[in-house]
């Protein structure tokens, strides 16, 4: 059987003005079950103005967002219910345990009884907090806080996941494992948005990406799709021994090549997919006479794209 082919979330012309400033001028995009899309750009780029809107808390001033084939507005409740929004400050009660937050949440959604406790149980085990179950929240971590907030999300089995910048002013080692819970949720089949100004997150989680800056989503696509839109190619660096200048030459007739110089003690390629290409370089360097010892490729990301399309790094 087909899966449905409707979007999630379908969003176009989202405008929004305050006084003078312009946050949001026409955004628009949309996100498929299973996808994971990412609104990636820098602190007061719209992203937290635009997901205000998706998610039914702020009035937009032009647009249309579907939410499941139907019109979403603020007025429209009981769609709501499948949507589990996260926002970038944390929503929990450091005096209750994280079982407690969780069970009291819960049933506000209008879960009860067993089903209560199965969803808890299973969101504790998402978060990775099934040990500290018992413990309060206003004790945990950083990090932690952060994952409690993300099940406090999940608990209902949302269609759509809206996590606001989750993983700001944690430490490596919970940042890690919330990105790990995002990944796993892609995998089950649940529609995500992930607004963040770390290119890395947006590289690892992301299917789709919308770069946003000023309030314009300015390009939009699949990371490869990105990096071609600004004609990006990998860099290569071989530390060689040998007839280095021949192995350049030699080198640059090769299709997948677009530069080979040589330069301190080894070659510099310019190279259009690289990770397809080694082989091939690698082999004719070595009939050329070059002794290859090393092999380093710097891939394009999108710091790189961001930096193309807007003229400012991407924290700036």
């Amino acid at each position: 059987m087909a899966s449905d082919p409707t979007p999630v979330l379908s969003c176009s012309g989202l405008r929004k003005r305050f006084g003078d400033l312009v946050a949001v001028d026409d955004v628009g995009f949309e996100i498929a079950a299973g996808e994971t899309y990412g609104l990636l750009g820098p602190n007061g780029a719209g992203k937290t103005t635009s997901i205000a809107m998706l998610c039914g808390l702020l009035e937009r001033d032009g647009g249309e967002v579907l939410l499941l084939g139907e019109p979403f507005t603020p007025r429209s409740v009981t769609a709501k219910q499948s949507i589990g929004y996260v926002p970038q400050d944390l929503a929990i009660y450091p005096d209750l345990t994280a079982r407690e937050n969780l069970v009291f949440f819960g049933r506000l959604y209008g879960l009860t009884g067993a089903e209560l406790a199965r969803r808890t149980d299973e969101v504790l085990a998402i978060i990775e907090l099934a040990d500290r179950a018992g413990d309060k929240a206003g004790e945990f971590s950083g990090g932690m806080k952060r994952r409690l907030n993300i099940g406090i999300g999940l608990l209902h089995g949302p269609k759509l996941l809206v996590l606001d910048e989750p993983t700001v002013g944690v430490d490596p080692q919970s940042r890690n494992a919330i990105l790990e819970s995002v990944e796993h949720l892609g995998t089950e089949g649940m529609a995500v948005l992930y607004t963040t100004h770390y290119m890395e997150e947006a590289e690892r989680l992301c299917d789709r990406v919308g770069i946003i800056d000023h309030g314009r989503i300015v390009a939009e696509g699949t990371r490869a799709e990105l990096v071609r839109l600004v004609g990006e190619h990998d860099r290569v660096r071989l530390t060689a021994t040998g007839d280095l200048h021949a192995a350049a030459e030699a080198l640059v007739a090769l299709e997948p090549v677009r530069q080979a110089d040589v330069a301190d003690g080894g070659l510099e390629l310019i190279v259009e997919g690289a990770a397809g290409a080694l082989a091939r370089i690698l082999g004719v360097a070595a009939s050329a006479d070059a002794t290859v010892t090393s092999v380093d490729v710097d891939q394009p990301d999108l710091e790189a794209v961001f930096l193309h399309l807007t003229g400012r790094a991407l924290r700036d």
